[in-house]
C-alpha cells in the first residue's frame, strides 16, 4: 500500500499497485452515501455503491485488472484496497461503538451482517448462491472480497444470507445488510470521547 494522504479525520485515500491490478479508493466516514465506482465489473459496481449508499459511506473506487484473465485479481484487490481505506480512515478507532448489525430484505431475500473493528482480522459468510455467477462477478469470488476487506480492514465480520431464490437479490441484501452493520459499528458515541473501545485499553 501506498502512504495514505489524509485529508481530515475519517477520511482516506488508497492506492494498491501489482502487477495484475491498479485500484484507487477515496472513502470518507462521515459521508452522505455518495458512490462513484467504476471497476470494471458491472455488478462488482452496483455492489459497492449499495454498500456506500446503506452505509452513508462516501466512496470512490478506480481499478483497472487483468479482466481478461478473470475477475478474481481485481475483486481481490478492490477488497484490500477498501478494507486498508477502513484502517486508515478510523486511525486508532478512539470514540467509536465498534460493533455493528443489521438485517436487510430485498423481496423474497433477507441478510443479516455483524461487524466488529476489533483489531483482529476474519470473516464468516454464509451464502449459498444458485448460479456460478452474477452478471460478470463469480459468485466464489462474494466470499473472497469479504474476506480480503476483513483482513485489511482489520476486522470481525459475520455475513449471512438467511432466505432467497435470486442470487441478485441475495448479494444485494448482503451488501446492503454490511452498509447498514458497518455505519452502525464506525459511529462515534458521545460517551466514550477519547477512549478506545475495549476493556484491555487497546485494540
Amino acid at each position: 500500500m501506498s502512504p495514505v494522504i489524509r485529508k481530515n479525520p475519517r477520511q482516506s485515500e488508497v492506492e494498491r499497485r501489482t502487477g495484475e491490478t491498479q485500484v484507487k479508493v477515496a472513502l470518507n466516514l462521515d459521508g452522505t452515501g455518495k458512490h462513484d465506482c467504476q471497476t470494471g465489473i458491472g455488478f462488482l459496481d452496483h455492489m459497492l455503491a449499495q454498500l456506500a449508499y446503506h452505509g452513508l459511506l462516501d466512496l470512490e473506487v478506480r481499478a483497472a485488472g487483468d479482466l481478461q484473465v478473470d475477475p478474481h485479481h481485481t475483486v481481490e484487490d478492490v477488497g484490500l484496497a477498501l478494507g486498508e481505506a477502513f484502517f486508515q480512515a478510523l486511525g486508532d478507532c478512539k470514540g467509536i461503538v465498534r460493533m455493528g448489525s443489521a438485517y436487510a430484505p430485498m423481496d423474497e431475500s433477507l441478510a443479516f451482517a455483524c461487524a466488529d473493528f476489533s483489531g483482529r482480522p476474519y470473516a464468516v459468510v454464509q451464502a449459498e448462491w444458485h448460479a456460478p455467477q452474477i452478471g460478470m462477478l463469480p459468485t466464489s469470488l462474494i466470499t473472497h472480497f469479504w474476506e480480503s476487506l476483513a483482513v485489511t480492514a482489520r476486522a470481525n465480520l459475520h455475513l449471512c444470507v438467511l432466505a432467497g431464490r435470486d442470487d441478485h437479490h441475495q448479494c444485494e441484501a448482503l451488501f446492503k445488510a454490511a452498509g447498514r452493520a458497518i455505519d452502525a459499528a464506525i459511529r462515534l458515541e458521545p460517551r466514550r470521547q477519547g477512549q478506545i473501545p475495549s476493556t484491555k485499553g487497546t485494540l
